[in-house]
């Protein structure tokens, strides 16, 4: 259950451990470097008043003559409309309103307007709405209008451009509200003054605003506030002195220094007349970059099915598999959503994919500790009890050891030295740790040597196990195998001793395969890997009953059935804990 809760508290506290406005500029950064790059329209020509070009009228602001000049010979060069983001908010000291005015009232004619927090709100646009209701929209304080001569003559577009979170423009207001409905941008105004048409549709949905429609080009998607991201294409430029407008719509502006405050974009500073034009632009590019209504609940989503399923790949399939995993569904979810945003959908993977990074960290780490602790304790375990080969084997595959215990059948050996208590009240105590060191090392080489596992030490007695914790085939020959190499080892041993004025020892083996419980046994604190069950039982009695019939060794007829030897029969023995006797056989 820790597995599944923690992956989800991870997700939970990501966005507060780094902070909330660091992840959304890092998810328009994300859209500024991946969002297709469009080409022009072909439908508009951006005008610079140049810095030259204001020296060689004598400065800045032109007479009105001068703007109705510019106009005509606009018209005259092909311009099919001109747009002005200019103010044009006080009366010309040349007393040429009336000249400009007129020179509007020859083409299709836009005026900027521009924001303050004066509470002047223009006169609103013909809107007509579908779907949930009237919308809200980005709310404006105030506009500064142009004077009432030029107002008449042409149309007013509000020229905003409000910024994100990181101080750079990206996304502009299609209208404007104001406490009596909504006023177009200027970019807006531009389509429906070339497209004739009075009004606009609004397109709403619970979540807010979904598209604008202009007659006479296809509906503009929108987020839920109007507003719409934009493409920044490489308008064809042209200034005073060359006028290249032909079949173009004009969008006249100040590039002069110090004239027209410049704005930042993702693509640097920009005067307005240039953001304008952008946004216009972006309005005609079908697959024009837009933010779904649904794409935060995509996002979230997202995030939480791939760290999620990050997490149980490290815990549940390895470290291997895991990374294999994480690899593949990092660059899965970078290909969607790079593809996404290419066709103009901007949903945001940026997040996810740094998630899922640190999730996989976190999980590997966590998962890496857990095997590191898992490999110490199988060395620390099985160190002392198995061939090094057989640790590093367990430690390379810990799946080989099932740590919480199995029902499996292996062969068991017991052990015990004869007459050592009475022996150990006639020696000295080092004499006596001194034999039986001798003896259980003489026995743990025999066990390591067919494969077996030295199971404990109890006293004078050892307990050993055939077939676990590793797979040993042939286990009951194994096992009768080893019992005559320590007979052998121990019959050496004796003569050894006897030679060191030591008391002679002996040894009896009992040999008994069966099912049995084996796995780590004992409490939540300490426990050992060992066996439990009824063949261990009989294993032990035999060994037990070694002395009765004067053998070294007794071999159960389960094991003398798998251990492939001929074996002396002896008469059945009746074990405790039996109803019935057991037939039993030693080797000669």
């Amino acid at each position: 259950m820790k597995k599944i809760i923690l992956p989800l508290i991870l997700i939970l506290l990501l966005p507060f451990i780094f902070n909330v406005s660091f992840i959304e500029i890092l998810k328009l950064k994300t859209f500024d470097a991946l969002v297709k790059k469009q080409e022009p329209s072909g439908n508009f020509v951006i005008l610079n008043i140049t810095e030259k070009n204001v020296t060689d009228r004598g400065g800045f602001p032109f007479p009105r003559q001068d703007y109705a000049d510019i106009h005509v010979e606009l018209l005259n060069k092909g311009a099919l409309g001109v747009g002005w983001v200019i103010a044009f908010s006080e009366k010309d000291r040349f007393d040429g309103d009336d000249i400009f005015a007129s020179a509007l009232g020859l083409s299709p004619s836009i005026l900027a307007m521009f924001e303050n927090n004066s509470g002047n709100y223009p006169k609103t646009s013909g809107t007509v709405y579908l779907g949930e209701g009237k919308p809200n929209g980005i709310k404006t304080q105030g506009v500064v209008e142009n004077i009432d001569i030029l107002k008449k003559s042409a149309t007013q577009g509000i020229a905003t451009a409000p910024v994100d979170i990181d101080n750079l423009v990206r996304r502009i207001p299609l209208l404007l509200e104001t406490p009596d409905g909504f006023v177009s941008a200027f970019g807006t105004e531009v389509l429906k003054t070339l497209t004739n048409s009075k009004t606009y549709i609004i397109k709403t949905s619970t979540a807010g605003i979904e598209e604008i429609t202009v007659q006479g080009i296809p509906p503009v998607k929108t987020d839920t506030l109007g507003r719409k991201w934009i493409s920044w294409v490489n308008t064809p430029e042209t200034d005073l002195d060359n006028m290249e407008v032909f079949g173009k719509f004009v969008f006249v502006g100040v590039t002069a220094n110090g004239v027209m405050p410049q704005v930042a974009t993702p693509i640097g500073l920009l005067e307005p007349h240039k953001i304008q034009t952008a946004l216009s632009e972006s309005l005609l590019i079908q697959d024009s970059p837009y933010i779904p209504d649904w794409s935060w609940i995509a996002e979230i989503f997202i995030l939480i099915i791939s760290i999620t399923a990050i997490w149980f790949a490290l815990f549940y399939f390895g470290i291997t598999t895991g990374i294999l995993f994480t690899s593949v569904l990092f660059f899965t979810t970078a290909s969607i959503g790079y593809y996404l945003i290419q066709k103009g959908i901007l949903l945001d993977v940026t997040w996810t994919l740094i998630s899922q990074f640190l999730v996989a960290t976190v999980a590997f780490y966590l998962r890496f500790r857990e095997q590191f602790k898992l490999r110490l304790q199988i060395k620390k375990q099985f160190e002392h009890y198995l061939d090094p080969k057989q640790v590093k084997r367990l430690q390379d595959n810990p799946s080989l050891l099932k740590l919480g215990g199995e029902t499996k059948t292996a062969t068991f050996l017991f052990t015990d030295v004869r007459g050592f208590t009475a022996m150990s009240e006639k020696l000295k105590p080092e004499d006596v740790t001194y034999i039986m060191n001798k003896v259980l090392t003489a026995q743990q080489i025999a066990v390591q040597n067919h494969g077996g596992m030295v199971d404990k030490y109890i006293g004078d007695a050892m307990m050993a196990i055939f077939n676990a914790p590793l797979d040993l085939k042939d286990h009951a020959k194994a096992a009768v195998d080893c019992a005559l190499e320590i007979i052998k080892n121990i019959n050496d041993l004796a003569v050894e001793l006897q030679e060191e004025r030591l008391p002679e020892i002996a040894i009896g083996i009992g040999i008994n395969t069966g099912p049995a419980a084996i796995g780590n046994m004992g409490s939540a604190t300490r426990f050992d890997y060992t066996a439990i069950g009824d063949a261990v039982n009989v294993a032990a009695r035999l060994e037990s009953a070694t002395k009765e019939r004067k053998v070294d060794l007794l071999i159960s007829e389960s094991t003398e059935s798998l251990c492939g030897y001929d074996l002396k029969p002896l008469e059945p023995i009746l074990v405790k804990g039996k109803i019935s006797a057991l037939k039993i056989y030693t080797y000669e």
